[in-house]
């Protein structure tokens, strides 16, 4: 299975068409490094000028043919290959006639695996990958410098090939949409770490078995010289065993004197082939968050797998640092705290954040767009343990208010149609020494460009927040 490293495409002279500038860096390199090895490039998006235009000036200057706010039938019959973004479905009938007429479909993954001449860390799951991903590579940072982080995370790959040599660890975060490209050339990393799986992009896929078997793809394609890091605890995630050949190294609370990462009445542990070495109190996280135990050890097991040393393991779940829009602390204002959380646009996600600060009173924002992900087990758990929350409107919204107010919500609002609106209503209502908590369990679209661009609104309405500018309960 799967295929040799270091074999890039044939590119020079061919007709490229990248489906999807995006406006997150990854069409952005994919069009830079198509150009770069000699493609005649053609770039073509849904969205106008406008709305693109800090991509277009990220590649200003390069020789590239724009198709903007609309696609074109001549573009796809004649392209020898097509990139496309990782937010273009599957199921476009864009590409479905690009299939018919032959056309080779590439993402941008798949070119960078095909390229890469590093082994790859390749790290997915519902929730959890992006701090997993970050941690593992501040862990092989401290025994190689030049370590790579890259995916889905606003970082393209394929602007990173130019300095990864043979021994250079490469770590990327990949969406279920990312493994999909890999998965049409049966490509897996060499080590796969499976976080978590829960209910999510459930618009995209037509069941949740279907979701999984695209979360699998991170192993499906391994071979016995590859290893397959997965979430002990959770059974979707160990079940995917079944559809690896690699070796099986297991993350989480162990059996018996089972070989993993592994945590012991709150000690961090690696043990191999009988061995057990201690790496850290759960306590020595700066990160909060029970879920946080899990990606480090996570990390802990794929950076050990990789070389790293034991001391620089420990060092960097020490010194691991919490990541931007992933509960992530703006402000404290009058005692009170305004977490951004943004990227929780699945209802697990928003839980996770709801149990960190179980502690304190909290005024919770969510609601959005859709996904087709159950609902009601977020609102069970809202409901007990917020004192208010805040609602964004979204097509969603009106669903969520419904369970809210059945499950008995003590202080709901009316959908809200501005970020500023939002903050400002939560302050009023917040408790003394509480928590404002964005952790929307909602996707982003119709009142934002993206979960990403939520968050900043989020931090740029508390940034404006001055201290007794409302009474409200606090």
């Amino acid at each position: 299975m799967g295929r040799e490293r270091n074999q890039p495409l044939e590119l020079a002279g061919k007709r490229a068409l990248v489906m999807g500038l995006g406006t997150r860096q990854g069409g952005v390199g994919v069009t830079r490094y198509l150009v770069s090895q000699g493609a005649d490039v053609t770039v073509t998006d849904l969205r106008d000028a406008e709305t693109l235009q800090s991509s277009i000036r990220a590649i200003g200057g390069l020789p590239v043919r724009y198709r903007l706010g609309e696609h074109r039938e001549e573009d796809f019959d004649s392209a020898d290959l097509i990139v496309r973004n990782p937010g273009v479905p599957l199921s476009s009938p864009w590409l479905q006639r690009a299939r018919r007429n032959g056309i080779p479909i590439e993402m941008e993954m798949s070119l960078f695996f095909r390229a890469c001449p590093a082994p790859i860390i390749g790290i997915t799951g519902t929730k959890g990958k992006t701090t997993t991903a970050t941690i593992c590579a501040g862990i092989l940072a401290r025994h190689r410098p030049e370590t790579v982080l890259a995916g889905n995370m606003g970082t393209s790959a394929l602007a990173q090939l130019d300095r990864i040599q043979a021994e250079t660890p490469v770590v990327l975060e990949l969406s279920s949409w990312q493994l999909e490209g890999l998965a049409d050339y049966e490509m897996s990393p060499h080590i796969a770490v499976l976080t978590n799986i829960s209910e999510d992009h459930l618009n995209r896929y037509d069941s949740l078995g279907d979701y999984i078997e695209a979360k699998r793809h991170i192993t499906r394609f391994q071979r016995p010289d590859d290893w397959f890091v997965v979430n002990r605890n959770d059974n979707a995630c160990w079940d995917s065993r079944a559809v690896s050949d690699a070796t099986v190294v297991p993350f989480g609370v162990l059996d018996g004197n089972e070989d993993g990462a592994g945590l012991d009445d709150e000690t961090l542990y690696w043990r191999w082939t009988g061995e057990r070495t201690d790496l850290i109190e759960s306590a020595e996280l700066p990160i909060s968050g029970r879920h946080v135990i899990a990606n480090a050890l996570a990390a802990s097991a794929a950076a050990i797998l990789a070389g790293a040393p034991v001391e620089d393991v420990r060092s960097g779940l020490r010194d691991a640092e919490a990541i931007p829009h992933r509960q992530e602390l703006v402000a404290v204002v009058d005692g009170i705290a305004f977490v951004n959380d943004t990227t929780a646009t699945a209802p697990a996600a928003a839980i996770a954040a709801l149990e960190t600060f179980q502690d304190r009173p909290i005024v919770l924002i969510a609601g959005g767009s859709g996904k087709r992900t159950r609902l009601d087990e977020f609102a069970d758990v809202a409901t007990r343990m917020t004192t208010g929350i805040v609602l964004l409107d979204g097509e969603e919204t009106p669903r969520l208010r419904q369970l809210l107010v059945d499950a008995g919500a003590p202080n709901v609002s009316e959908p809200v149609d501005s970020m500023s609106e939002a903050v400002r209503l939560a302050r009023e209502w917040v408790l003394a020494d509480g928590v404002v908590l964005l952790s929307p369990a909602c996707a982003s679209f119709g009142m934002f460009q993206d979960e990403f661009d939520r968050g900043e609104q989020f931090r740029d309405a508390v940034s404006r927040l001055r201290p007794g500018q409302y009474g409200g309960t606090a």
